[in-house]
């Protein structure tokens, strides 16, 4: 196992921060957070007084820091592009909350500007190195459920505007169900399956405009630039077919989160949007039978992917939630909602190595045996 500490700053200090603060100061051995930045320095000083030896500075002076080797980038999806090509000018390497950028050409932006100054590029979501969807990777390397042949994918919901203080963000460019949460469901279907090579689907605003009942913007409307129900077709490089809803159009729904249909069995995968479980398995002539896990970190370990991005800073191994499958994951989702606007079949035309499994039997607060 690789040995030391990777020094890292935080840009973004917003609701997502105190997770990731918390598992990388106390949970993950190889992280020392030593700064913290944004744009409301108060939000910054907060976070500073709260978790002990992460200093609040300026944006300037994190980037200027020669010790931070990993700048986290926490900020909202359209500040996402600016916050981590600026992160790799200064030579860092840079974790970002997903998507990896509004479109694709941000993110293949991103990508072009790490690859030129020889860093890592990760990205959110890291559930799928979670206890839950680890174990699922498992149980179909293993063989549990003979070769995977479909799937289905169901992220039905009403939408933030009653809960979130901020839910305008998430009907604006970058963001709507899909790309906001449904990235939770394509990351885990192609950490599972591999990569997609063609999509077809349908999209639609429904409701052009949302009424905010939460606080602080109660009474507030909010214009809908995304669709807010997306289903699409994904055809796996394997030779799978899976299917996806994502909608902030639902009131109601008893669907599961996902499937996986293989030739000796069926999957009922956890929330993607969790680490834990739980995890159930059906074979030939049998019903529904719970597994339990094989993984560690089955709590909320957000954070996780950039104690794995540092692993592999130490060791010289590639880290799992890469740049490269944030990407596809991004046009995979893109061209969903291309093949609504043509009518047709997309070819994705990026792809990605499917992830390496995590080892089993790891102590907590380490990724490498």
């Amino acid at each position: 196992m690789a040995k030391g500490k990777v020094k890292v700053g935080i840009v973004g200090c917003g609701n997502i921060s105190p997770a990731y603060l918390k598992n990388m100061c106390e949970v993950f051995e190889v992280l020392e957070v030593v700064a913290c930045t944004d744009l409301i320095m108060e939000r910054a000083k907060a976070k500073s007084a709260e978790f002990k030896g992460v200093k609040a500075v300026t944006p300037d002076e994190l980037y200027a820091d020669p010790d931070i080797k990993v700048v986290v980038n926490l900020t909202w999806p359209k500040a996402h592009a600016e916050v981590s090509t600026r992160a790799i000018k200064a030579g860092k390497h840079v974790h970002s909350e997903k998507t990896l950028g509004v479109n694709r050409k941000e993110a293949a932006g991103i990508l072009k500007a790490a690859k030129a100054k020889r860093v890592r590029v990760g990205c959110a979501p890291d559930t799928f190195l979670g206890g839950g969807l680890q174990t699922c990777r498992k149980l179909i390397d293993d063989g549990w459920i003979g070769q995977p042949i479909g799937a289905t994918a169901f992220m039905m919901g009403r939408g933030p505007e009653s809960w979130h203080p901020e839910p305008a963000i998430f009907y604006q460019v970058g963001a709507g169900p899909m790309l906001d949460v449904g990235v939770y469901y394509v990351t885990a279907l192609v950490s599972l399956l591999g990569p997609v090579k063609r999509v077809t689907g349908s999209a639609r605003i429904t409701f052009p405009q949302r009424l905010i009942t939460s606080q602080p913007h109660y009474g507030t409307k909010i214009n809908v630039e995304m669709p807010t129900y997306v289903a699409g077709v994904m055809d796996f490089a394997n030779g799978a077919v899976g299917s996806i809803v994502t909608s902030f159009d639902i009131w109601k729904s008893s669907l599961p989160r996902i499937e996986i249909y293989g030739t000796e069995g069926a999957l009922l995968v956890p929330d993607p949007n969790t680490f834990g479980g739980p995890v159930r398995v059906a074979r030939q002539g049998c019903d529904w039978g719970e597994v339990p896990l094989t993984h560690a970190y089955a709590e909320n370990s957000r954070g996780i992917a950039v104690a794995d991005m540092a692993y592999g800073l130490l060791s010289g191994r590639p880290h799992r939630a890469s740049g490269e499958l944030a990407y596809h994951v991004l046009d995979v989702m893109e061209a969903i909602r291309d093949a609504s606007v043509s009518g047709k079949h997309v070819a994705v035309k990026s792809t990605c190595k499917r992830p390496a499994p995590l080892p089993t039997g790891l102590r907590k607060g380490v990724l490498d045996d």
